[in-house]
């Protein structure tokens, strides 16, 4: 279908801005433009405050009551490349507002200065924080989620692995909204038919690859693309989102149906236009 007024509204207005492609802007560019973009405010919240572990800041973002909540470990998107506690600050206060958890923002590492696997290492780092500290921020260490967007989609799946696959922290379910699944080598039906005029473009995403990965066989390392997982089965239920008109679409729902296959607890939705 079409898009939905809002998001051609939105569209229009990118393409009236006629911003040059990402690979023909510098890094400072690009991150200045996502962060700067304009966003509506977020609702309050309770608090919010900041911690660092090994170098890495964490935003804390505390609901209102009593406690103890249950914590949301979050990994903003932006391709690896882009993006920071700012860019995703709203987004954050409505996952802390609408779910009465406690969100912890997670400002990992980014490529090319950090290739792979820097992000999902701090991101890793981040979730056992977010674990031995619980009782510290009024959190309940029993109920874990860990979640994101787009390339933070990939790392909230990434970690969910690398939980399962170390023995812990354990996790109560994942978050993947939109997530970067796969590598874009092959590719999938929705980089063609969306990979133009919808905001994320197919080209933009083969640039983010080409920025995070270290080399050209780490796209076969499932902490790096998480489909290709020889196994998916003992992860936490999973609830993944996508859009109909993103280039990530079919991986997307392709990892629902590879969760699904091996018997984990998947909701999928896709939102049209």
């Amino acid at each position: 279908m079409p898009p939905s007024p809002k998001v051609a509204a939105l569209l229009a207005a990118e393409k009236a801005a006629n911003l040059p492609a990402l690979r023909m802007q510098t890094l400072a560019q690009a991150r200045a433009g996502m962060t700067s973009a304009p966003r509506p405010d977020g609702p309050q919240v309770g608090t919010i405050s900041t911690r660092e572990t090994n170098g890495v800041t964490l935003r804390i973002y505390t609901p209102s009551g009593s406690g103890p909540f249950p914590i949301i470990v979050y990994f903003h998107g932006g391709g690896f490349v882009l993006g920071n506690l700012t860019s995703h600050d709203n987004t954050c206060r409505r996952l802390c507002a609408g779910s009465s958890a406690i969100v912890v923002s997670v400002d990992y590492r980014l490529a090319p200065e950090h290739k792979f696997p820097a992000a999902p290492d701090d991101c890793y780092m981040a979730l056992q924080w977010a674990h031995t500290h619980a009782t510290s921020v009024n959190g309940d260490p029993s109920r874990i989620v860990v979640a994101g967007d787009s390339a933070g989609g990939n790392l909230a799946a990434v970690t969910a692995l690398r939980a399962r696959d170390l023995g812990g922290p354990a996790l109560v379910g994942q978050l993947l909204i939109y997530p970067v699944a796969d590598h874009y080598d092959p590719g999938t039906p929705s980089y063609l038919n969306n990979g133009e005029g919808y905001g994320l473009s197919r080209d933009s995403m083969m640039w983010f690859w080409d920025q995070y990965l270290a080399t050209p066989s780490d796209r076969f390392n499932p902490y790096a693309s998480p489909m290709r997982a020889t196994s998916h089965a003992g992860l936490p239920s999973a609830w993944v989102i996508t859009a109909e008109l993103d280039p990530l679409l079919d991986e997307g729902e392709r990892y629902a149906n590879v969760l699904r296959g091996a018997g984990v607890s998947t909701v999928y939705k896709c939102y049209a236009g």
